[in-house]
């Protein structure tokens, strides 16, 4: 078992990775369905809740059945940070989670989100002032380092660990490298190997497949593994890596009448949760990920993103359960490279 102070994880856990326009709580809910065992929501600015910013307040929203689940904030000023945490608690997650990784430009020259990796001392005033405004636990996700000739990776989670996080999410690239090559999970490790760290490490990039989850998850080390970019259009993942560790294994691959129905029911939950405008836009993103693998499928593609209402989406996926009754797609990574947001 994995312990965030009081929340008890199974062994190994696999955590659903916050994506900026992604990790909604529909997308989270068809995760939970096939074995997330924790997820965040979008990373939310510290500022933009203090202004009670809309889409900000928005973002604290999830659903009972996600639990346990994180709120993630991001923000460069302590007192705004500190503030942002109360009214996060307000609101009754497991955890609040602060986001140190996110590269993006607008938010790095804000001196938030991986702009912090910059200044470790601030980096440490602002988890302290989370810790301090919060009973909840508080959980920080970063990177390896600002580039390759800085890769403090190791006093950051010491020194973090020593404010009072109760785990630490590392994804194995620099800010330099973006989302670009291939991730780095050695230094990962070397922080898990460190005697003095004794909160929960979880790994993060570059997880796409059941294989690669057990070989990174017996060579590195780590508590568990924080899935991204891989679960667009494929939440089915979680359920495959968690088969696959039990039984070393391959579970079958999800049937096209599979795709169809949760991406009916992520539909559903789209609708519902931000109406039938909103809802049926932001699902748009989606649908090439659901279909993806499937031969001549480009049509169908088009009229899913042009459609207008629930009633012609869900008309044109079962045209497409229809035409490709029986086939099993082969299994890509999502196309969506700006998902992740650390």
């Amino acid at each position: 078992m994995v312990n965030i102070g009081p929340i008890v994880l199974p062994d190994c856990p696999l955590l659903l990775a916050p994506m900026e326009d992604v990790s909604d709580p529909p997308f989270r809910a068809v995760c939970k369905a096939n074995g997330a065992d924790l997820m965040y929501s979008e990373f939310i600015s510290s500022e933009g809740l203090i202004r009670d910013a809309i889409k900000s307040r928005q973002k604290l929203d999830f659903l009972e059945l996600e639990r346990p689940v994180g709120i993630q904030i991001f923000g460069g000023d302590e007192e705004a940070m500190a503030l942002s945490a109360r009214i996060v608690a307000a609101t009754q997650p497991d955890l609040v989670d602060i986001n140190f990784g996110c590269p993006v430009k607008k938010v790095v020259c804000k001196g938030a989100g991986a702009g912090v990796l910059k200044d470790i001392d601030l980096m440490v005033r602002l988890t302290r002032a989370v810790v301090n405004a919060t009973d909840l636990p508080v959980t920080v996700k970063t990177r390896l380092g600002w580039d390759e000739s800085s890769l403090n990776i190791e006093e950051v989670a010491e020194r973090l660990q020593d404010v009072g996080i109760r785990a630490l999410t590392i994804h194995g690239r620099t800010r330099a490298q973006m989302y670009k090559g291939e991730a780095d999970w050695r230094l990962i490790a070397k922080v898990k190997e460190n005697p003095r760290i004794r909160i929960p490490i979880f790994g993060n990039g570059d997880i796409d497949t059941p294989e690669k989850a057990l070989l990174y998850k017996n060579r590195y080390g780590v508590d568990g593994l924080m899935i991204g970019r891989a679960a667009i259009g494929y939440p089915w993942i979680f359920r495959e890596i968690k088969h696959f560790f039990a039984t070393g294994e391959y579970l079958p691959l999800p049937t096209i009448e599979e795709r169809v129905d949760v991406c009916l029911e992520h539909l559903s939950r789209s609708v519902e949760w931000k109406g039938p405008v909103l809802g049926i836009l932001e699902m748009r993103r989606h649908y090439a990920n659901y279909l993806r693998g499937l031969p001549h499928i480009k049509d169908f593609r088009n009229r899913l993103v042009t459609a207008g209402d629930r009633d012609s989406v869900e008309a044109i996926l079962e045209e497409v359960r229809s035409r490709y009754a029986g086939l099993v797609p082969e299994r890509f990574m999502a196309v969506y490279p700006e998902a992740s947001c650390a």
